[in-house]
């Protein structure tokens, strides 16, 4: 579990289920593998545990996560491609448009935008901009 930076813009439990998410993501909690209890996020970030409880219970309404009764919260079968699924969502729907509007009102041309993006896929950055 890597450390939470709390975004003040974000809610806590909001965080949590998206930290979970990137562990998933990164293979750092596999399919089937236990996710951290809810007290061990409450003492690691120190926070209420059911604010970690909300942020899990989240995600177990999602089909991601499990309870295995008495043993805790697990990964479910297929979780990876939920989540990836439902951040390209988020993307498509938030982030992109959110990044072709300030692109347009900033006047970066569509060649340009694809410039940048190359070269920060490359970890290239154009201080020239």
């Amino acid at each position: 579990m890597k450390p939470l930076l709390i975004d003040e813009t974000k809610s806590i439990y909001l965080q949590i289920a998206e930290l979970i998410e990137n562990d998933i993501l990164s293979g750092t909690i596999e399919e089937d593998g236990q996710v951290p209890s809810t007290n061990q996020f409450a003492k690691v970030l120190q926070i209420n545990p059911a604010t970690a409880a909300k942020g899990i219970n989240l995600l177990v309404d999602e089909g991601i996560l499990f309870k295995k009764r008495g043993v805790g919260m697990f990964v479910s079968e297929g979780a990876k491609s939920m989540v990836l699924k439902k951040r390209r969502k988020q993307f498509a729907e938030i982030e992109l448009p959110r990044l072709f509007h300030e692109a347009q009102a900033v006047q970066i041309t569509k060649e340009e935008l694809i410039q940048m993006i190359m070269e920060l896929k490359e970890g290239r950055h154009n201080d020239n901009v």
